[in-house]
């Protein structure tokens, strides 16, 4: 899956809308809307890692969840840890 929505439409992705933060980054939003995390890519030598990540308001930042191979598995430890 290739993810470019800089600044066009969200994209939606199997029960779930991503919304672009940056190149990188997409904000997360279950069928409600609310935000349950985001996700951001990684280009490496092996291919594009999807880190899961959610926002800890304990410590004011994004908590790493895992790295993933695909979006798809990234975005469901979104949905299963929440």
């Amino acid at each position: 899956m290739i993810l470019t929505t800089q600044n066009g439409p969200a994209v939606g992705v199997r029960g779930v809308t991503l919304r672009a933060v940056s190149d990188k980054r997409w904000r997360v939003l279950d069928r409600t809307g609310r935000v349950i995390g985001h996700l951001r890519a990684e280009a490496q030598s092996t291919g594009i890692r999807f880190h899961a990540e959610r926002f800890d308001l304990a410590s004011a930042r994004l908590r790493h969840l895992g790295a993933f191979w695909s979006a798809d598995e990234a975005i469901d430890c979104l949905r299963y840890l929440r």
